[in-house]
Formats: structure tokens, C-alpha cells, sequence
């Protein structure tokens, strides 16, 4: 077995948890920016 066998899937979870995290980060941004825009109207 070569070492690449455990790098390449490494890469592909470090890749996938990062998008995640960028994914989810940009969710909680706009349902912040939505409550404030929200509390501004009233």
C-alpha cells in the first residue's frame, strides 16, 4: 500500500469539512443579518 491510498482520502475530508464549515458559516451570517434587518424595521 503506498501512502497515497491515506493522503488522497485525507484531502477529500479535510476539503469536504471546510466547505462544510464555509457552508454553515454563510447560513448563521444571513440569518444574523436577517434578525437585524428585522429588528430595524420595527
Amino acid at each position: 500500500m503506498t501512502h497515497a491510498e491515506f493522503i488522497y482520502p485525507s484531502y477529500a475530508l479535510t476539503i469536504a469539512g471546510l466547505l462544510g464549515a464555509v457552508a454553515w458559516s454563510f447560513v448563521a451570517m444571513r440569518r444574523a443579518e436577517a434578525a437585524v434587518a428585522k429588528e430595524r424595521r420595527r
